[in-house]
């Protein structure tokens, strides 16, 4: 590897480090266990036993480890939560399940199960503190009673090869779920506070892990909506149970009117616009202007990598009126990979690498007088298919395709990014990072 290409290797690693580090709750779970959870405590809890622990996600269990860390002897700790499987920590009395995750398993059934009846058995004198992040919505699925659990998985699977982006795939699962969607905090009698980790573009509470302590304003109607929009193939039990509920057959998910989000308080941990803040004063410190796009960017991962080419490009240039160089780019937000039938079974990668390399590939024939490079990661640490976080673009890529007979469109094609960049080693293989705020992409034109 060339020392230029060693640069920004280490310069794109290391900030996507500080990212992912802005995302840990340790730091900011200990600042609102003093400066606000106590004061609740004290007033909604006064005579309580304990405080009960339940979560769900990504980062539950990390989660779980810096309550622990922060409350020590002061409180009696009692609960447990779920994570998906290599996201477990050690703990000491707050139990972690693991279960998988995009597509619920029977494990994350019964641990979902379980966390169903214990929340609803806690005495009203209690507190329950939810520990909720991304990936919650899969691992607390337990379907209502009409749709059997495989119907469900079936659903699960739909959904994530549709295109649909997070918010809309959410609005169906919390219409066919006991758990989602604000049912968790109906069925619980005692005081919540929430603390959420999010991985979703603009923060909705109701749409991280698909709100299941957070009031819903979708309604069957809107659910069944999502499916025709994006053409979703549902289970029969599925589409008769939306049906029943659009007549009114079914009660809907408790909507912000509901008294019993009185009992429930909520506050942001971590967030995508966190991260992208403090990516922003680390480049700033290295030297670079930083054109920053926001936590909010949607839509098919090749598309979304054409807008920041025709950037990068123009920047690179000096054209259009961008910053002049070093510049970086910077986005956040969960871009979508649609994949029909076939593709879906020969997919190699993720919305990050696929983004990474449709980049490239629009950058392909650019001359320009700096270099660009660029990196696109899940800050969960894993990206789709493949076990990677997501993937490096470096200056000197050009050549080494050329050199390996690599083909970028073909591997666009047929969603294979994982194999473009394992041909290349430009694969980011972080494991998991114990919190998910959702994607990062920055691209640097030119050295300070």
């Amino acid at each position: 590897m060339s020392e230029k290409d060693d640069f920004y290797k280490d310069l794109l690693t290391e900030v996507f480090d500080v990212g992912v580090l802005a995302a840990q709750p340790e730091q900011a779970l200990k600042e609102a266990w003093h400066e606000q959870i106590m004061p609740w405590l004290s007033q909604l809890a006064p005579e309580r036993e304990r405080v009960w622990v339940f979560g769900a996600g990504k980062a539950a269990a990390s989660m779980a480890k810096a309550l622990e860390g922060v409350v020590g002897s002061s409180e009696k700790l009692q609960g447990f939560v779920v994570t998906r499987r290599g996201h477990e920590v050690k703990t000491s009395t707050i139990e972690v399940v693991q279960a998988a995750h995009p597509v619920p398993d029977e494990d994350g059934q019964r641990a979902a199960r379980r966390l169903h009846k214990a929340i609803s058995e806690v005495p009203s004198s209690d507190a329950v503190i939810a520990l909720v992040s991304g990936g919650g919505s899969s691992l607390l699925s337990v379907p209502v009673r009409d749709i059997p659990f495989v119907d469900l998985q079936q659903l699960n699977r739909a959904l994530l090869a549709c295109g649909a982006p997070i918010d809309e795939m959410n609005i169906v699962r919390k219409h066919v779920t006991q758990t989602l969607g604000g049912q968790l905090a109906q069925i619980c009698r005692a005081p919540v506070f929430q603390l959420l980790i999010s991985d979703v573009p603009g923060d909705d509470p109701s749409s991280i892990a698909s709100g299941p302590f957070s009031p819903d304003e979708s309604t069957f109607h809107d659910a069944m909506e999502v499916i025709k929009r994006w053409a979703v193939q549902v289970p029969h039990s599925i589409a008769r149970y939306l049906e029943k509920g659009i007549k009114g057959a079914v009660p809907d998910t408790p909507k912000r009117s509901s008294l019993v989000f009185r009992k429930v308080k909520t506050h942001l941990l971590a967030s995508n616009l966190k991260s992208l803040n403090a990516v922003t004063q680390h480049l700033e410190v290295k030297g670079y202007k930083v054109l920053n796009l926001g936590d909010t960017l949607e839509g098919e991962a090749r598309d979304v990598a054409q807008v920041h080419a025709a950037i990068a490009r123009q920047a690179a240039m000096g054209q259009g009126g961008w910053p002049a160089a070093p510049l970086a780019i910077i986005s956040g937000g969960e871009c979508t990979v649609t994949l029909n039938d076939t593709q879906l079974r020969q997919a190699r990668g993720g919305r990050n690498s696929e983004f990474l390399l449709a980049l490239a590939f629009y950058l392909r024939d650019m001359s320009a007088p700096v270099e660009v490079a660029a990196i696109a990661a899940d800050t969960d640490g894993i990206d789709g298919i493949g076990g990677h976080a997501g993937a490096l673009m470096l200056p000197g890529d050009r050549q080494r395709c050329k050199a390996a007979k690599l083909a970028p469109q073909l591997h666009l094609d047929q969603h294979t990014s994982y194999d473009y960049f394992k041909r290349l080693d430009r694969l980011l293989m972080t494991g998991p990072t114990m919190t998910n705020v959702n994607d990062l992409r920055i691209i640097l034109i030119g050295k300070p």
